[in-house]
């Protein structure tokens, strides 16, 4: 783990139960994504990936999906943080290379928190199937 990743964790931990700050952090990762130009970097599928942590933590935050540990939605926050800092291991202003960090980061977090957000995945499939 990075020292910038180890920060992010940090400052991640110090969210639990202050909603609105992970609200306001999920309102920046979603400007940043639409800002993102996903076809130079051939990143629709680590789109896809932030995509499913945004919805986890938008369930989390409301109240709706509380069955995943407090440990997995600080990797996870520290992960969307990381994504969020232009100045990590290789600056977001670099061509292509800035969001590869960001990309193995988040990957390595995806895989370290899979099964809880394959969980949150079907619970939300069952959710909307129900409705």
């Amino acid at each position: 783990m990075n020292q910038i990743f180890t920060s992010a964790l940090a400052k991640a931990a110090v969210l639990r139960n202050k909603y609105t700050r992970i609200a306001i952090l999920l309102t920046k990762v979603s400007i940043k994504i639409s800002q993102t130009n996903w076809s130079k970097v051939n990143g629709n599928a680590m789109k896809e990936k932030i995509n499913q942590f945004m919805r986890l933590a938008k369930a989390y935050v409301s109240g709706r999906y509380r069955f995943v540990p407090w440990k997995t939605m600080a990797t996870l926050l520290a992960a969307l943080i990381y994504f969020l800092n232009p100045f990590d291991v290789v600056p977001d202003i670099v061509p292509v290379l800035g969001l590869g960090d960001d990309f193995a980061v988040l990957m390595w977090v995806y895989n370290s928190v899979a099964v809880e957000v394959d969980r949150f995945l079907a619970w939300e499939k069952m959710k909307s199937g129900a409705a």
